[in-house]
C-alpha cells in the first residue's frame, strides 16, 4: 500500500528556463484541455492542489508539486519525487503566434527535461482516437529514453454507456471517472496506479 503523506506546489513557469531545478524525479501529466487533469491530479495526491481553469486552453503555465509518498511495507521507506501539470492542449482560445510559442515551449520541455521519468497521457474515454491524442501518444514514445516510460489513462468513464465501459474493460485500459475516483477493476483502482506511478519513478518494472 502507498500513502500519499506530503503534497505541496511549488511554483509555475511558462517555458524550461523558468522551471526549478531538475533535481528531483518526476511525472509529467499532459492531455487534451478539459480532460480531467486537475481532477485526476487531485484524487491521487488526495488533497485540492491543482487548480482547473474555467475556460478550457486558457491555463497556460507549467505546474509543479512536490510529493512525498510512502510504501508501507516492513521497511516503509518514504519516496520524494514532484508531479508536474502541463496546460491542456487542443482547442485552446489564443491567439496562433501565442499557441505556437506556447506548444513550442511546451515540446522544449518534455524532450529536454531530463528529471522526467513518467509521462501520463491522459484521455477522454468518449473521444478516442483523436488525432491530437494520437499525435501526442507518437511524439513521447519517440522522446521516451531508456529511463523514461509513458501510462495512458482513459477520464470520464463514469460519462460512458454500460456497453461502452465494457468495451474498455474488455481491452485491459486504465480508467479514471470524472467524480474523484478511479474505477478499475482490472489493475485495483487508486492504489495500483499509485503503485505504478511509483514504480515507473524508481524504474522498477510494474507487474
Amino acid at each position: 500500500m502507498i500513502i500519499a503523506k506530503e503534497s505541496k506546489f511549488v511554483t509555475s513557469a511558462r517555458n524550461l528556463a523558468g522551471c526549478p531545478p531538475p533535481d528531483m524525479m518526476e511525472v509529467v501529466f499532459l492531455g487534451r484541455s478539459n480532460v480531467g487533469k486537475s481532477t485526476f491530479i487531485n484524487t491521487i495526491l488526495e488533497k485540492n492542489l491543482a487548480k482547473s481553469s474555467s475556460t478550457p486552453g486558457k491555463t497556460q503555465l507549467i505546474n509543479f508539486f512536490n510529493v512525498v509518498w510512502e510504501r508501507k511495507t516492513e521497511n516503509s521507506q518514504s519516496i520524494p519525487f514532484r508531479f508536474v501539470d502541463l496546460p491542456g492542449f487542443g482547442y485552446a482560445k489564443v491567439s496562433k503566434e501565442t499557441k505556437k510559442d506556447w506548444e513550442s515551449n511546451l515540446w522544449n520541455f518534455l524532450n529536454h527535461r531530463t528529471s522526467i521519468k513518467l509521462f501520463v497521457h491522459l484521455i477522454d474515454a468518449r473521444h478516442i482516437g483523436l488525432q491530437s491524442d494520437e499525435y501526442v501518444c507518437e511524439i513521447i514514445q519517440k522522446l521516451l529514453r531508456p529511463d523514461q516510460k509513458m501510462l495512458s489513462i482513459y477520464t470520464k468513464f463514469d460519462k460512458l454507456n454500460k456497453n461502452e465501459q465494457h468495451k474498455l474493460y474488455q481491452k485491459g485500459k486504465l480508467v479514471a471517472s470524472n467524480n474523484d475516483k478511479i474505477i478499475d477493476k482490472k489493475y485495483g483502482g487508486k492504489d495500483k496506479i499509485r503503485e505504478m506511478i511509483l514504480d515507473s519513478v524508481l524504474g522498477i518494472e510494474t507487474n
